[in-house]
């Protein structure tokens, strides 16, 4: 009797017609020399497609800066700024908001979702601006940190957006899916992924470089179907064609 043939997966997966696999994820470059290589196109690519690029948050100061990012949390920038107006209508700066009912604040923030950890977030936030700062918003990332609401990717819009200090690099989900796809680093954190960016790209750019890579990824790369046959940068990119 004839051996029976063993069953085997290799690469398919069970189920699927090979047209339904998913397609490999990009490797990194391997050398840190292709990765500055990259960095450099991406960046001045990027600055010629997005010259107008700059934070989509509305806001005329550090203290409104800093509350509309509190509530982009899990919001899209164009729901926060249809809120903030009347919020800061209602509290135009810290003295103000830190002597707010939470309830009223909690109604004007609704909308933007996790409303009730929200409201407490920017009391808060504003009542330790009064008894710490005076109510100005500080300058450090060690002093933004502990603000309630505040973690670093917060910390780093409001220095380097607010005051021109380019401290770090802010990485959100649009940040995260771009350099991972752009091969130039494959850490899965958001504080690791900062870390490896830095040393990629010039520190006078950093604050630029998070509006281009967002402005890029709402744009062009976008999370399900990238638009790659548009992309400025993607015969550079190890990703390109791929969707993840």
């Amino acid at each position: 009797m004839p051996a029976r043939k063993t069953s085997t997966r290799s690469s398919r997966t069970l189920g699927q017609k090979p047209s339904q696999r998913a397609a490999p994820v990009a490797l990194s470059p391997k050398t840190k020399t292709e990765k500055l290589r990259i960095a450099g196109v991406v960046l001045e690519r990027l600055k010629a497609e997005y010259p107008d690029a700059h934070c989509e948050l509305d806001h005329r100061n550090a203290f409104e800066l800093l509350c509309a990012t509190i509530l982009s949390a899990q919001c899209t920038d164009v729901r926060v700024n249809l809120v903030t107006p009347q919020l800061f209508r209602a509290y135009p700066d810290a003295q103000a908001l830190s002597e707010a009912v939470t309830e009223d604040v909690e109604e004007i923030v609704r909308s933007t979702g996790f409303y009730r950890a929200k409201a407490k977030n920017l009391i808060g936030m504003a009542s330790l601006l009064v008894n710490k700062y005076a109510g100005q918003v500080p300058r450090s990332i060690a002093e933004l940190i502990p603000l309630p609401g505040v973690g670093r990717k917060t910390a780093n819009v409001i220095l380097g957006n607010a005051f021109g200090i380019n401290e770090g690099i802010v990485v959100d989900t649009h940040v995260q899916r771009l350099v991972r796809r752009m091969g130039l680093t494959r850490e899965p954190d958001p504080v690791a992924i900062e870390k490896a960016l830095m040393p990629l790209f010039p520190r006078e750019d950093w604050a630029l470089l998070s509006h281009l890579l967002i402005w890029h990824g709402r744009r062009t790369c976008f999370a399900r179907k990238p638009a790659c046959a548009q992309c400025v940068v993607a015969d550079v990119c190890p990703s390109a064609g791929i969707a993840e």
